[in-house]
């Protein structure tokens, strides 16, 4: 997808978007200040953020949208699934006899 202007992040030039290689350069410099001894990329940043959309509760098909897949199973290898994540699913049989789990007539 190619995004027209205004741009959310404009190049130096008019009417431009930032480029990658700019965007990186920062991203160096981020690291470099934050004397971080991870690997920090563009592409982990992206990684992230499709993992918190996802522990948050979005639904996966508006991360698929977001990220511009045109896969489900690209997202899918996008998003790491936590522990935390993982221990605050509710099992269906968790939920009988309470009122969340109430059959709607």
């Amino acid at each position: 997808m190619r995004p027209q202007p205004p741009f959310l992040f404009p190049g130096a030039i008019p009417g431009r978007s930032i480029t990658t290689s700019a965007v990186q350069r920062v991203l160096h410099q981020v690291v470099v200040q934050c004397q971080f001894t991870k690997r920090v990329t563009a592409h982990s940043l992206r990684h992230s953020f499709a993992t918190h959309l996802l522990e948050v509760g979005t639904d996966i098909r508006i991360i698929q949208r977001l990220l511009g897949h045109s896969s489900l199973q690209t997202t899918a290898r996008y998003t790491k699934v936590t522990e935390r994540h993982i221990g605050r699913t509710k099992s269906p049989l968790d939920l009988i006899g309470t009122k969340e789990g109430e059959v709607i007539r």
